[in-house]
């Protein structure tokens, strides 16, 4: 790695930790519909058209999945947060390959 793509890399990567403090709405999960029949008789729901959609983000737990029931106003955001994560993942992969590549590197590395 020259020095200026040190300089590159190392601006880089100084973009991408700015960028991780914008990432305010992130969810980490899965988004899904979710259509139900109730329990009163009659009801159209039993004849194929069923309530719904209600939304729900599965998380994990303490190692079990959880569903949390996500209003309709909120879907939007709930997808925007998922999106976030997504890119978190993409970030964090390039700084780990940006950091790999400064401990090969000649120069001290915990300077950086």
């Amino acid at each position: 790695m020259s020095s200026e793509t040190t300089d590159d890399c190392l601006a880089e990567r100084e973009t991408l930790l700015r960028e991780l403090g914008t990432l305010s709405l992130l969810l980490q999960g899965s988004l899904f519909e979710r259509y139900t029949v109730c329990s009163r008789p009659g009801c159209k729901c039993h004849s194929g058209e069923r309530h719904g959609p209600r939304h729900y983000l599965v998380i994990s737990e303490n190692g079990q999945q959880r569903q949390k029931y996500v209003p309709k106003a909120f879907v939007e955001v709930a997808k925007e947060g998922l999106s976030q994560h997504s890119r978190l993942r993409e970030i964090v992969d390039r700084i780990t390959h940006l950091n790999l590549a400064f401990m090969h590197e000649e120069h001290d590395y915990a300077d950086q």
